[in-house]
């Protein structure tokens, strides 16, 4: 084990706050104000794009969602600062 990894055991059992972002939308206040139930607001992401993941507010992977046990989960796809897996061809 290098001491970096044993640095790492002293925080493992820290708890940190991550967020999955499903989109975001820009609205003036006015609008904010006049939202009712069954109001929709749009979102400025894609169906198939991948959702950013944050801890702490800094992001750390990409990912997509999906369901298991009846609620939603997410699968992490892609790591911050590492490049996307490609398929290999054969």
């Amino acid at each position: 084990m290098t001491d970096n990894l044993r640095g790492l055991d002293l925080i493992r059992d820290v708890d940190v706050q991550l967020t999955v972002e499903l989109g975001r939308s820009t609205m003036a206040l006015k609008d904010v104000l006049e939202l009712t139930e069954d109001a929709i607001v749009p979102l400025g992401r894609q169906v198939d794009e991948l959702l950013d993941v944050y801890v702490n507010g800094k992001a750390i992977a990409k990912g997509e969602v999906v369901t298991e046990g009846g609620r939603f989960a997410l699968r992490i796809v892609e790591i911050a600062g590492e490049k996307p897996r490609v398929a290999e061809a054969g």
